[in-house]
Parts: structure tokens; C-alpha cells; sequence
């Protein structure tokens, strides 16, 4: 009887500490309580609504990337709904899923528990919009025309640099500037000993065409800093790319072949396909659809634009080794993988995306076999996918602070990444060691690039300096600069 006594009161004892345990579950998410806005204009979607849901929903619910098949991209989607049926019923808050959904009334939560929540405002809003009866936009939104001039003096930071693919050369920007370093090999007589090889200064690339507003000569690459740029593989062509313009230069001359203009905003990314038969630009406006555009290499000429691939600001691209796979990356947290046209006349497909990095996404690329992509990301993680499962590999830590770049060596599965931590890394993506560091930095490394066969490393710094790096052994061979900006030598005194 005694046994049966306890028994009874250890179920009991479970059954209320389960009960507790639920309980405690459902008030972890209690319900968002709206509040009395006290407003004396009516709700206006474009200036009240949308920046809710640019800033809190657009992530998994535009472009490609459409949870629960609903896509708020627009007024008219927004009402729509997706696959849960109508979102919103004008009029009535408590019939509409976007608020009661938002407020955290019924599940499922969206945002979901793992991203920030709408707060009491935000809630209000929305409740009060519909009760207005959902009302489309009145207003809309024009762009304040941004007209580019040349940064102060001081703005030198090096935000994209480019090994060439035999590795005798580093392409370097510098604010607008854009400047190249070459390798000599000095005789063994010269140096009483074995022949060497030292990097320096040897030229710098302007466009003469290039004026400022006020109808100056630029005297530089572009008006605005250097965002991006890559050689093509056969080392004869140059690619930058800057405040809503890329330009093609042709490296034995020194001269622009093609400025490409009409971009939305910086082009942050720049690649080309491993056959150079194309290339590919990433950015886009911040908070607006990322901008994703595919080239001809050889004549310039648009081959396709990836529309609303992502729904914030392209930081990196990278074409599969095959070609047929575009890799890109953003500020929307995603990678994502798409599959490009075989003629200009047809879209590109998107095929799959990858979630794991929880900050800004700067950076990715392919493993030579097409079985891994590797990406960096501001939440200071390097990640490995696999590609075919769709799947995160592992997490590769090191980097204290974000991981700004993330380039392939050649045909192998190590790549180099760079830092605001001021450290430059090579990691091998099939174990996820760290293969070497490169030290030296003295500032945020916004930049790195490598040899075609890793000979030569190379990291561009917020302190205006290219570091070039002997990729086999981390040895610093040079800390470069301009000759206009090196130190002065003080003279002997007399």
C-alpha cells in the first residue's frame, strides 16, 4: 500500500512539474500588447507599414526566399497571404494572420522565436492600419539623386585588391585610385648572392575620360572609393568596380576599354567564370533587392540580371567551376545558389539557399569539385556547405572580429580570408584546418586575394597599405604604397 502511495504521489509530483514546465514554455512568448498611438493623421503604408516589414519580415518573405509561400514584397502580396490563406482582412485585426501572427497571438510567430520581435509600435501600427481598412500606398518613394565627388584626401582605405593569376602582379585600389605593384628579380651580382625577387611600385591606371562634377579632371580610376575588382584568368583584363559603375580595363595598356554604368548603388563583388567567358557583379542599395548581374566578358554586354535574388545588399559572388552555378551572398544573412541560362533570352533559376550566419554575409566561394561552398560572414564564422544535401559541414572560428573576404586558391580546397580583426587566414575547407596566418595588418583588412597556385598572397588594409605575402610560407615580402605616399627620407645631415 505504501508503495502504491508513493508512486501515486511521484506521478503526481511529474505530472505538475511537466504542467510547471509547460506553462513556462508558453509565457517564454507572451503575446505583444499594442498600445494607444493617439494619432491624429491616418495610417500611410509607404511611410508607416513597409519600413516594419523591410526591416522585420522582408528577409524570409521576398525574392526568392518565401516561408510559408508569402511573399510581402508588395501591398497587393501582402494581402494576398500565402499558403496559410488570406493574410489580412481589412477592417479586422482579429481575423488577419499578419497581426495576430506578429503579435505573437497564434502560431506560428513571425518573426519566428529565433529573430528579433515586433515591438509594441510596430504591433499598434499594423493593427491600426488594417482597422483603417489596409489602405495602399499613397505616397511614393523617390530616391534622392546621389551625385559621387572625389573623397577627402585622407580617405585611402585599400577595399579591393587582385593577385594576377601567375602571380607577378597586385592590382591595388586606394580611395579612387588604382595602382599596380609588380615582382622584379634582382641579378645575383646586384645582391653578392643568389638572384631575389623584390615587389614595387610600377604604375597606376586612369581614366582619362573621368571628370568630377565641376567638370575637373578626376585624375583617378573612378570618382568614388574602389569597391571590388578581379583579374580575368588570363591575366589581360581588369574589372573594378565602384559607386554605380564598373570599369574594364585592359592591363598591358593601362587604359579603360568599357565603363558599365547604371548601377543601383556600390558594386561590392566582382568574379569571373573560371573559363572568363563571363563576369558577374554583386550590391545593391542597402534595405532594398540585392543587384545581381551577369556579363559577356568579351563584349561587355549585359547576359542577365538575377532579380530579387536577395532582399538586401550583394557583398560576394562566385561562379561554380562548371559555370552553370552562380554562388552569392549578402546582407539578407543567406547564401544562395542559382542556376544561369544557356542564352540571354531565359532567367536564371534559383536552386537553393543556405542559412546559418547571423550578421551580413561578405563573402563565398566554391571548392574546385562543386561539392562545397565555403562563406564568411560578419558574425565573425567561416562556414562550409555541402552543397548536393543543402547542408552546414561545419564552423570555423579564428577570426576575432568580421571576416570581410574569402577567396580560393586555385584548383584546391584551401582559400584565404580576411578580417577586421587585422588578421589574413588560409583554411582548407575539406577538414577545416587552418592551413596559415599572414600577419603584419596594422587596421581592418577590407581585402584579400592569392595566386592561381598560392605563391602569393595579398591583403588590402583600412590604413591605406597592400600587403603582399609569400603564400607558401606567410612570410611578409612587402608592405606597399605608392610612391606618393611614402614616408619621406629625412636627409643626412651636413
Amino acid at each position: 500500500m505504501r508503495r502504491f502511495v508513493a508512486l501515486a504521489l511521484a506521478l503526481l509530483v511529474a505530472s505538475s512539474y511537466a504542467q510547471e514546465k509547460k506553462d513556462d514554455k508558453k509565457d517564454e512568448y507572451p503575446p505583444i500588447p499594442t498600445i494607444d498611438l493617439k494619432r491624429k493623421t491616418p495610417i500611410e503604408y509607404g511611410a508607416d507599414i513597409q519600413p516594419i516589414f523591410e526591416k522585420k519580415c522582408l528577409v524570409c518573405h521576398s525574392g526568392t526566399e518565401l516561408r510559408g509561400k508569402y511573399d510581402m514584397s508588395t501591398h497587393a502580396k501582402v494581402l494576398k497571404g500565402g499558403k496559410r490563406g488570406t493574410a489580412v482582412v481589412a477592417g479586422k485585426p482579429a481575423e488577419s494572420n499578419l497581426f495576430v501572427f506578429c503579435s505573437r497571438q497564434k502560431q506560428p510567430m513571425m518573426p519566428p522565436k529565433t529573430d528579433e520581435p515586433l515591438n509594441s509600435q510596430e504591433v499598434s501600427l499594423i493593427k491600426l492600419w488594417i482597422e483603417e481598412g489596409a489602405k495602399a500606398p499613397t505616397t511614393v518613394k523617390i530616391k534622392d539623386r546621389v551625385i559621387p565627388n572625389l573623397p577627402p584626401a585622407l580617405v585611402r582605405p585599400v577595399r579591393a585588391v587582385a593577385v594576377s593569376p601567375d602571380g607577378k602582379a597586385v592590382a591595388a585600389s586606394r580611395g579612387n585610385q588604382l595602382h599596380i605593384f609588380e615582382v622584379k628579380t634582382i641579378p645575383a651580382e646586384k645582391k653578392g648572392g643568389k638572384d631575389t625577387q623584390e615587389w614595387s611600385y610600377a604604375k597606376s591606371f586612369f581614366d582619362p575620360q573621368l571628370k568630377t562634377p565641376d567638370g575637373k579632371a578626376a585624375k583617378a580610376a573612378h570618382i568614388s572609393l574602389v569597391e571590388a575588382m578581379a583579374f580575368s584568368p588570363d591575366g589581360k583584363t581588369l574589372i573594378t568596380g565602384s559607386f554605380q559603375e564598373v570599369t574594364i580595363w585592359d592591363v598591358a595598356k593601362g587604359e579603360p576599354k568599357q565603363r558599365i554604368a547604371g548601377f543601383a548603388d556600390k558594386v561590392c563583388a566582382i568574379a569571373f567564370s573560371v573559363d572568363g567567358k563571363k563576369f558577374v557583379t554583386g550590391g545593391g542599395s542597402p534595405t532594398e533587392d540585392g543587384e545581381i548581374k551577369v556579363y559577356d566578358a568579351d563584349t561587355g554586354k549585359l547576359f542577365t540580371t538575377i532579380l530579387a535574388g536577395h532582399s538586401d545588399t550583394v557583398f560576394g559572388a562566385a561562379f561554380s567551376p562548371d559555370g552553370k552555378l552562380l554562388a552569392t551572398c549578402g546582407a539578407d544573412k543567406f547564401v544562395k545558389v542559382f542556376e544561369l541560362p544557356a542564352d540571354a533570352t531565359k532567367p536564371a533559376k534559383f536552386v537553393k539557399s543556405f542559412e546559418g550566419h547571423t550578421h551580413h554575409v561578405m563573402g563565398v566561394g566554391w571548392t574546385p569539385d562543386g561539392k562545397k561552398i565555403a562563406s564568411c560572414g560578419a558574425d565573425n564564422f567561416v562556414k562550409v556547405w555541402d552543397y548536393e544535401k543543402g547542408e552546414k559541414l561545419r564552423d570555423m572560428q579564428g577570426h576575432q572580429k568580421q571576416v570581410t573576404s574569402l577567396i580560393f586558391v586555385g584548383k584546391t580546397a584551401q582559400f584565404v580570408t580576411g578580417s577586421g580583426d587585422a588578421s589574413v587566414r588560409m583554411w582548407n575547407a575539406d577538414n577545416g584546418g587552418n592551413v596559415r596566418s599572414f600577419t603584419g595588418a596594422a587596421d581592418f583588412v577590407y581585402a584579400v586575394s592569392a595566386s592561381t597556385d598560392g605563391a602569393v598572397v595579398a591583403s588590402g588594409c583600412e590604413d591605406g597599405v597592400v600587403r603582399v605575402y609569400n603564400g607558401t610560407s606567410g612570410t611578409l615580402l612587402k608592405a606597399a604604397l605608392p610612391p606618393d605616399a611614402e614616408p619621406k627620407k629625412e636627409e643626412p645631415k651636413k
